[in-house]
């Protein structure tokens, strides 16, 4: 009769689980696979001016038409000012301004060129931004 000693039944269970630690875990092989990196550098961009941040919250608002006015000399927009684009654009939906209050952003789905457009530029500096 055979007889097994106990040091045998410990060695294979010892090989066995070397084996299986030393492994490569399922799903993994090592054959030419593309390995994608763990975090990839993000580029950074640079912060947004302060009128970009502005433009880009009217822009989320998905008007169709996008307007900014400027005084014609530059200068910051008085309360009179604000006063003057409300009353003569009644159709505008969304209004913000730049932190310097030079420039006030407009969000609208109205035509104002078939509003009181013109008699705006007569007092402000207009840019349609609409598709840019």
């Amino acid at each position: 009769m055979n007889h097994i000693g106990p040091i045998r039944p410990i060695g294979l269970m010892i090989a066995l689980l070397f084996s299986a630690c030393s492994s490569a875990p399922p799903g993994n092989s090592n054959s030419n696979s593309s390995v994608e990196p763990t975090a990839s550098p993000s580029s950074s961009a640079s912060p947004l001016s302060n009128f970009e941040e502005r433009l880009q919250f009217i822009r989320n608002g998905q008007y169709t038409y996008i307007w900014v006015f400027s005084r014609k000399d530059g200068k910051p927009l008085e309360p009179a000012d604000s006063i003057f684009l409300r009353a003569n654009a009644p159709q505008v939906v969304d209004w913000v301004t730049t932190d310097d209050r030079t420039k006030a952003i407009a969000g609208t789905n109205f035509n104002l060129e078939e509003g009181n457009l013109e008699l705006l530029k007569k007092r402000f500096v207009a840019e349609d931004y609409s598709n840019k």
